[in-house]
């Protein structure tokens, strides 16, 4: 099983569905056991001031697979797209995640991944060299989902352990 790096410039449009799925279910049940026993409590303490706390930054997960969500359907529809990024700071705080339930946040973001993987392993691996224009970069779905492994093991990594 492949283990992308978020910043590697690589094409991946050749990238097999099935390994990205497999790859997404195995972070999946490792953020599942390490936050397994995480209180309310500990997942809304700030590291330092200006940082967000593991509640929010499982939220900023959350837009960050359902953005990617979109662009995977999207660009198995259309060869070239012309799609917005998203401004991530706000939307952490237009939804508020901090004010949520911490077990709901956690629970929306195991079901939203999981349905991302199934529709990764379901997706036309054809449609992989599609293209996202975003600010002048020419972005291939399978870059996008690669990328997107990435972007999760980075920010799993900030996550406490219970």
């Amino acid at each position: 099983m492949p283990k992308f790096s978020y910043s590697n410039p690589k094409d991946w449009a050749a990238a097999d569905p099935r390994s990205l799925a497999e790859e997404l279910r195995g972070l999946i049940a490792q953020a599942d056991r390490q936050l397994a026993g995480v209180t309310g409590e500990q997942a809304s303490l700030r590291p330092a001031p200006g940082k967000w706390s593991a509640q929010q930054l499982l939220g900023h997960l959350i837009d960050s697979a359902s953005n990617n969500l979109q662009r995977l359907i999207r660009l198995q529809l259309t060869a070239e797209l012309v799609f917005p990024g998203y401004q991530q700071e706000e939307w952490v705080r237009t939804q508020c995640y901090d004010r949520m339930d911490w077990g709901d946040v956690k629970t929306l973001w195991l079901a939203l991944n999981r349905q991302f993987a199934h529709v990764i392993e379901q997706a036309d691996r054809h449609t992989f060299g599609n293209v996202w224009l975003h600010e002048g970069e020419r972005l291939t779905l399978g870059y996008i989902l690669a990328d997107y492994m990435g972007h999760l093991r980075h920010h799993l990594r900030q996550m406490p352990n219970a």
